[in-house]
């Protein structure tokens, strides 16, 4: 198949059977990146199953550009990550972490054995899923993140309520943000507020069932006792917490609003602006898309700009070279003039139907096609400065 005229520029150069992408084949994921290699007219990208990748057999050809994608979404990939057989069950994040960073590295041993270019670093993949290690790494870059007494060198683990309490309490905190070290989706989030011994509130989507079990759903809930938090910290802190300081955010329609900004190939590309009646702005949580339009005009009225608000994304992402594309979630004040990070995500670029910011690489793609239309341009970013290996006691 010869490329389409209309093609991004440079991707001409790429040979038949060029393109690998590690995923689950019949993820939508996968499917709305081989749409964009067809748009491109490009012959479809070969699949590398994260079934085989688990099971011993990732392989790769020479010359191949291999992308590597979310493992979700699969009940037999989530069963060997998590050993488990439950998808909806919160716990088990702490040996997915494991399982999935090590079979990342699998990846990129059998791409270097083979001489194929690998789009997104295994290490840097560990990091960015760690919030603990992410968080530290941001912060020592000098990107602005929410205050946190559990990243960095030297940072204390969190074995449940008691220290959550007291950390909390160190720091100075009344409302903080308890997550899962290794979570994803909103999974184990605890927007906590605090008022003295015995008076908490705790927002989540987390529901715990008679037996102490965790799950998740799709409701977001409150907890209004001491004892009830505890006992979801308490099971949750074996698979590794992270705390940051809850940050006051800026407000669409009396509604709370941050950003997810995909960066590929060190540029935001796509940005969309996300809104909830919650303290989770998670689309899958009853958020909503709200009017990126709006705030971008509220940011240049506010004499921050948008650009400012761009550059610390593209910031948070140069933390990161040698991974291809990351959705970073920005955080705005209610004066839509200050910025922080609050998390840098390896696979943030599911955004379906969203088109590219004018003069960016994405511009009139989306963000599959933006990465396509970047690959020529990132084939040297190859791991430019290493990302610090936090370590952290057990």
């Amino acid at each position: 198949m010869e490329p389409s005229p209309n093609a991004p520029a440079g991707q001409a150069g790429l040979s038949r059977h060029a393109l690998a992408v590690v995923g689950n084949p019949d993820n939508r994921r996968v499917a709305l990146f081989q749409d964009a290699v067809r748009a491109a007219g490009l012959p479809a990208a070969r699949e590398v199953p994260w079934l085989d990748v688990l099971r011993g057999r990732a392989a790769f050809d020479a010359g191949e550009t291999v992308r590597i994608d979310s493992p979700g979404e699969d009940a037999e990939v989530d069963r060997l990550l998590r050993d488990a057989d439950d998808p909806t069950r919160v716990e088990g994040t702490g040996r997915w972490y494991e399982h999935f960073t090590a079979a990342a590295r699998e990846v990129g041993r059998a791409a270097a054995d083979a001489g194929a270019l690998l789009l997104d670093d295994p290490g840097e993949i560990a990091v960015l899923f760690d919030k603990r290690l992410c968080h530290g790494v941001l912060d020592e870059a000098g990107v602005k993140v929410p205050l946190s007494p559990t990243s960095g060198p030297g940072a204390p683990a969190v074995s449940g309520w008691d220290d959550v309490r007291t950390l909390m309490a160190d720091a100075g905190l009344s409302r903080a943000f308890v997550k899962l070290a290794h979570g994803s989706s909103a999974s184990g989030v605890i927007a906590l507020e605090t008022a003295g011994p015995g008076r908490v509130r705790a927002t989540t989507s987390v529901e715990r069932d008679p037996e102490g079990r965790l799950f998740n759903s799709l409701r977001v809930r409150r907890y209004t006792t001491e004892a009830e938090v505890a006992a979801i910290v308490d099971t949750l802190a074996p698979d590794g917490l992270h705390i940051e300081k809850w940050l006051p955010k800026a407000t669409q329609g009396g509604r709370s609003a941050d950003l997810r900004v995909v960066v590929v190939a060190g540029r935001a590309t796509h940005a969309v602006v996300r809104t909830s009646g919650s303290p989770m702005t998670n689309l899958h949580l009853g958020g909503s898309r709200g009017d990126l339009g709006a705030a971008r005009a509220a940011m240049d009225a506010s004499g921050a700009g948008w650009a400012a608000a761009m550059a610390v994304c593209e910031r948070a992402a140069e933390c990161f070279p040698g991974t291809h594309c990351v959705g970073v979630d920005l955080l705005a004040a209610p004066n839509w003039r200050r910025f922080a990070v609050c998390e840098v995500n390896a696979f943030g670029d599911l955004l379906p139907r969203l088109t590219g910011l004018p003069g960016s690489a994405g511009e009139g793609l989306d963000t599959y096609g933006a990465q396509l239309a970047t690959l020529p341009r990132s084939m040297p970013r190859r791991a430019e400065k290493e990302v610090r290996q936090c370590t952290r006691p057990s």
